[in-house]
């Protein structure tokens, strides 16, 4: 008798201890595919923005990609969002063009995504927009001295 109950009792650890693998093994995949749809779904919000920046509309396609800001947070396609919103803020077609938000964008890029193939392109976006603003400050010192000599 003793070594029946003694089976049934192995039997019956048995079955705990695939009951538990099942639970680790079944939380790590709920995971992976969390992961996964919310790839998915930011593809598709970065697909959007690209639409609706192609079709000129601006302020649809910044909020496209600040859904993919906060879905991806600091994983990509988060880099591809930031070099989106700083083409948007930089772009001659949009009216509140804005060249200091554009540069923050972009150094934001550099600084959380390094390894990004997109830094070498913020780079070089950041050299000319720097130089525009340059170029601004010297126009309005000329515009300056000229108001002061035409008193």
């Amino acid at each position: 008798m003793g070594r029946k109950q003694n089976r049934v009792w192995k039997y019956v650890h048995f079955c705990v201890a695939c009951l538990i693998v099942l639970l680790i093994i079944g939380c790590g995949i709920s995971e992976k595919i969390k992961i996964l749809r919310e790839d998915k779904v930011a593809s598709e919000h970065l697909l959007r923005a690209k639409e609706l920046l192609i079709k000129q509309d601006y302020e649809g396609s910044l909020e496209e990609n600040q859904k993919v800001l906060s879905i991806s947070e600091n994983k990509p396609p988060a880099d591809e969002a930031l070099f989106n919103m700083g083409l948007i803020y930089s772009h001659h077609g949009y009216q509140k063009r804005d060249y200091k938000k554009s540069l923050t964008f972009y150094k934001r890029l550099i600084k959380d995504f390094p390894a990004s193939p997109l830094v070498e392109q913020a780079k070089i976006w950041i050299g000319v927009l720097e130089v525009i603003e340059k170029i601004k400050q010297v126009d309005i010192e000329i515009e300056e001295k000229k108001k002061g000599f035409s008193r």
